[in-house]
């Protein structure tokens, strides 16, 4: 089948079944307890394979980025469910062995290249069979990355409980090979100029114009701009606000509310699905609101949230607060690729998005320890809240300068515009 005669929605569908099968990553802790009573391994070395999955997710994308873009969405998420299946059906390998070194290559190594390479592969091909939604198109498809754990974690914890953990990496991983080799058959780029019927004739009645993006650049020319490097520090803050939050929510809801246990992991699962109708919510926003504006928005509710955290008594209100930041978390991953199309067109859009995607590697290791620091040494975690009420004022700063330089930006271009169409 040519691609333009491919359904846009089934192209949709398909980076959904490639990002819920790599956002099964998520529903590690399900493996934690039964590694460290059926192996004897040390909760550290268990945790370790996750953590070097999560660096190696974000480094992945920016070192594949350029590969994805010459090799196309198809064969990169080819490649994506060899690695992320053989890296999860191996685990099983190294766990039937004993061989603590094998899972870390494994489960760390192998599945983590994998997840980095899988969630860019779709994203940029999306963009472009969606003019008309980007922040639609790219929300479904990360939403299906952040709902991925959901699906997965019941179902490797029966599975766990009923044959044992050796053959549930082995059933998981053939799977989530299925999944994205079905969805990596169907995937692929529209044709050059590619419209959907009704933006197309709305376009030639003159109902509706095309909107241009800002410039068209290579990855290498986008980071010589100012405007990637103010998007990678306002991305690793959120991300780095999300994370932490996500990271001690529990604890830090028991220790300054009071939440009993079992209400506190109600909440965790709660946050769950925040963090995935943010990614879908937000992005779909984003199309009328702009992205620009949308991120505003994030750090004004992070802002009002971290101000008001230390010092409010309601569970309640504690519980909305965490869920809003977590949403905003969630919402900054999906308006990122779409962002980016706006910005520096889609061109080398795979590429661009994996180099920002080193913010989620390193906003992984900069919200926990964060938080772990502080704690240690204060014994409290109010001050937790003051650290990043002064970054989310940095990045509320820079999203408001982002948002001017645009627009200057933009009436430049259509004066140069109107100069050379005279």
């Amino acid at each position: 089948m040519s691609s333009v005669n491919k359904n846009r929605w089934l192209i949709a569908a398909s980076a959904i079944a490639i990002h819920i099968s790599i956002g099964a990553a998520y529903a590690y802790s399900v493996y934690t307890q039964p590694l460290v009573e059926a192996k004897g391994w040390t909760v550290a070395s268990v945790t370790t394979a996750f953590t070097i999955m999560m660096v190696l997710g974000g480094g992945s994308a920016a070192l594949f980025g350029k590969f994805v873009e010459k090799s196309g969405p198809r064969k990169s998420a080819m490649l994506a469910a060899v690695l992320f299946g053989l890296g999860q059906a191996g685990s099983g390998f190294a766990i039937s062995l004993n061989s603590l070194p094998l899972f870390l290559l494994s489960y760390g190594v192998l599945s983590g290249l994998g997840l980095g390479i899988g969630y860019i592969s779709p994203v940029s091909t999306l963009v472009k069979w969606f003019p008309d939604k980007r922040g639609l198109a790219t929300g479904m498809a990360v939403l299906g990355f952040g709902t991925g754990a959901l699906v997965t974690a019941p179902v490797a914890a029966s599975l766990i409980e009923s044959i044992g953990i050796s053959p549930t990496f082995y059933i998981l991983g053939t799977s989530y090979f299925i999944m994205m080799m079905l969805g990596a058959f169907y995937i692929a780029p529209p044709p050059n100029g590619w419209m959907p019927a009704g933006m197309k004739a709305a376009v030639s009645a003159g109902t509706q114009k095309v909107k241009k993006d800002l410039r068209q650049a290579t990855g290498a020319e986008a980071v010589k701009t100012k405007h990637f490097w103010m998007l990678w520090s306002m991305m690793l803050i959120n991300t780095s606000a999300g994370i932490m939050m996500i990271s001690v929510a529990s604890p830090m809801a028991q220790n300054i509310v009071g939440l009993s246990a079992g209400a506190a992991a109600t909440m965790v699962g709660l946050m769950g699905i925040f963090n995935g109708g943010g990614r879908l919510g937000w992005a779909a926003a984003s199309d009328y609101l702009s992205r620009p504006r949308v991120f505003i928005i994030f750090f004004v509710i992070q802002l009002i949230a971290f101000i008001t955290l230390p010092v409010i008594a309601s569970a309640f209100i504690f519980q909305l607060l965490i869920f809003l930041v977590v949403s905003c978390y969630g919402g900054g991953f999906s308006n990122l690729p779409a962002f980016i199309g706006d910005l520096f067109g889609t061109k080398e859009l795979g590429a661009i998005h994996g180099y920002l995607l080193t913010t989620w590697s390193l906003g992984g290791l900069i919200g926990p320890t964060l938080v772990s620091q502080i704690y240690t040494r204060t014994g409290s975690y109010i001050p937790v809240f003051y650290v990043f009420t002064g970054l989310i004022l940095v990045a509320l700063v820079l999203s408001l300068l982002l948002n001017r330089s645009i627009k200057k930006a933009k009436i430049k271009q259509l004066n140069y515009d109107l100069r050379t169409a005279e």
